[in-house]
């Protein structure tokens, strides 16, 4: 199984590469240290055969950067990515639907190529390098654009039946809530998100409950989850109550998984992990609240991701290096 890896091992360089809703980005890794030798990015949109010429392209870069040839790559995607590297669905990279990404790179570079969800990328990196260091059980939740989850259990990356695991974020926690972009009723990511709070934020402007937030953004309609941030940083009560909402919120999704998954520690990673101590405290206090019976079980820790915005490359390359060790 790609999760039995545990250290760097042989030498060469691996490739690690992030494909998300606007942009790829690619890591060439030394294979002995796992330091990152190179850095390309480029644009993710485009069809399957476009994004795939970027791909071979973003490698070409980092070979040429490094004067050494890729031995494998991996690919962190997000969407549903088979364990076969077909990705069945995305909804931010819809023009690559159905399309055997993982095989036609390989065809394309004569390397093995190895996919699995971007989230669960993250949490081989965080498992392996970061935060999650020494954590047999653990989870792995990013909070962005949307939120992606990933699951250490019993010091395995779980990848699922068919690589989907992990896709925490689209589970529905109100029926009978507002609609999702994606067509979905109420799920914990419409509530959880970066984009989450910045509309509890504009919600909250609009009713007068977050003046600081107007004055630095000019209008309620502009406020943000920037403002939120600033806002607790420089101590405004209006911040800090916007803050602990979204914290509740974030509890709730976190707390079923709690009764079902029975991890550890959670991780929190992606764009609302930079608000740091405050938003860590918030969701930990709520998370304790939030869980059944937490009086009478060892609470559960939650720590702050430290491997960054590189995480999901460097958690591919690491899928790519297992998959190669174990072949």
């Amino acid at each position: 199984m790609l999760s039995d890896y545990d250290s760097w091992e042989g030498s060469g360089m691996i490739v690690g590469i992030d494909i998300g809703g606007t942009k790829a980005l690619c890591l060439a890794v030394d294979e002995q240290t796992g330091e990152t030798l190179a850095t390309a990015k480029a644009s993710s949109r485009g069809a399957g055969p476009e994004l795939l010429a970027t791909l071979v392209d973003l490698v070409g870069q980092v070979e040429t950067l490094t004067g050494e040839r890729a031995t494998s790559v991996g690919l962190g995607v997000a969407g549903l990515v088979t364990r076969g590297g077909v990705v069945r669905y995305s909804p931010n990279l819809p023009d690559i639907i159905e399309y055997p990404i993982g095989p036609e790179l390989e065809a394309a570079l004569g390397v093995p190529v190895v996919c699995g969800n971007d989230a669960t990328a993250g949490t081989w990196a965080e498992h392996r390098l970061g935060a999650g260091v020494g954590s047999d059980d653990m989870l792995f939740v990013a909070l962005g654009t949307g939120i992606g989850m990933g699951l250490v259990a019993h010091g395995q990356v779980i990848m699922g039946a068919n690589g989907f695991s992990g896709e925490a974020g689209h589970m529905v926690v109100d029926v009978d809530g507002p609609a999702h972009i994606t067509g979905q009723r109420g799920p914990w990511e419409y509530f959880a998100s970066g984009n989450a709070l910045g509309r509890l934020a504009r919600e909250a402007a609009a009713d007068g409950r977050f003046d600081y937030g107007v004055q630095m953004a000019g209008s309620a309609d502009a406020v943000t989850g920037f403002h939120v941030s600033h806002g607790v940083r420089e101590a405004s009560p209006e911040a800090q109550a916007i803050l602990e909402e979204f914290c509740d919120h974030v509890a709730v999704g976190l707390a079923n998984l709690v009764l079902i998954l029975d991890p550890e520690m959670v991780v929190i990673a992606g764009g609302v992990s930079d608000l740091g101590e405050p938003l860590r405290v918030g969701i930990e206090a709520a998370l304790q609240r939030r869980t059944l019976g937490a009086d009478h079980r060892p609470a559960v820790r939650v720590a702050m991701a430290t491997m960054g915005s590189d995480a999901c490359a460097i958690g591919a390359s690491l899928m790519a290096q297992a998959s190669v060790t174990q072949s």
